[in-house]
């Protein structure tokens, strides 16, 4: 397994409200991208604490011979913990009322990935038939394009694609989805936040990890791209690949 890590603040936002972790326990390895909000450092401290209670709930529940089923669980009441603590910490603090944040998440050994999101964060899988989206963003837009009122094209350039309606923090019993799939040698995951989503086209991601040369630079190619169109957010980029061929 080989992992690579990038957050960037972007050229308009004041701080970088994004936080990600990449990390191994036993056979498996994990990573989390979090895009926080709720104001000056609430999103900050959001995505901070929902990173950290997150690997620190995975670590201590995972066990090699798990079944999916097993995984699955542990990654859903890790998220559940990430939120309690991000709730636990508003109610001390008023400064942080209404912070918040959008998580997406891999648990992964050679055989198997389980995919977990929460808000408009994405995971993506990538392979050599293609790029496909994995998490389904719950957000406005989102709900528009399944129900035929936007194509996804527009919805790409709506003024409503940043209101989302999942998060952790604002609600008791945060619901985040789950997704379980075939993890093949030379196969790639791709977490990221809605700020390389909003300015890099999905084509785009493919081209750089699978066909630009090499893949150590990838990332870095796709937060360049960011840039050139202005960077309006926080970016954040999570890649895995299983095996070590490249």
């Amino acid at each position: 397994m080989k992992t690579w890590g990038i957050t960037n603040a972007g050229l308009v936002r004041s701080e970088n409200q994004d936080a990600y972790a990449v990390f191994q326990t036993g056979a498996f390895h994990a990573a989390v991208v979090c895009d926080g909000m709720g104001g000056t450092n609430g999103g900050r401290v959001a995505s901070a604490i929902a990173v950290s209670r997150f690997e620190e709930e995975l670590r201590s529940a995972l066990r090699d011979d798990m079944t999916a089923a097993q995984v699955r669980q542990a990654m859903l009441s890790a998220i559940a913990c990430a939120n309690d603590a991000i709730r636990q910490e508003a109610a001390r603090n008023a400064e942080y009322q209404h912070m918040g944040t959008t998580l997406v998440c891999a648990v992964t050994r050679p055989d198997m990935a389980i995919i977990g999101n929460i808000g408009d964060s994405r995971a993506y899988h990538i392979t050599a038939e293609g790029i496909f989206q994995i998490s389904r963003d719950h957000s406005v837009v989102e709900n528009m394009v399944a129900k035929g009122d936007l194509t996804p094209q527009e919805a790409r350039n709506h003024p409503n694609r940043n209101l989302i309606t999942r998060a952790l923090g604002p609600d008791i019993n945060a619901r985040a989805d789950a997704f379980e799939l075939p993890w093949q040698e030379d196969e790639f995951l791709l977490l990221c936040s809605d700020g390389l989503v909003n300015t890099v086209s999905d084509q785009e991601m493919l081209f750089e990890v699978l066909h630009d040369g090499d893949v150590n630079e990838c990332l870095d190619h796709l937060l360049q791209i960011s840039l050139q169109r202005g960077a309006p957010d926080n970016i954040t980029a999570v890649l895995l690949l299983n095996g070590e061929r490249r």
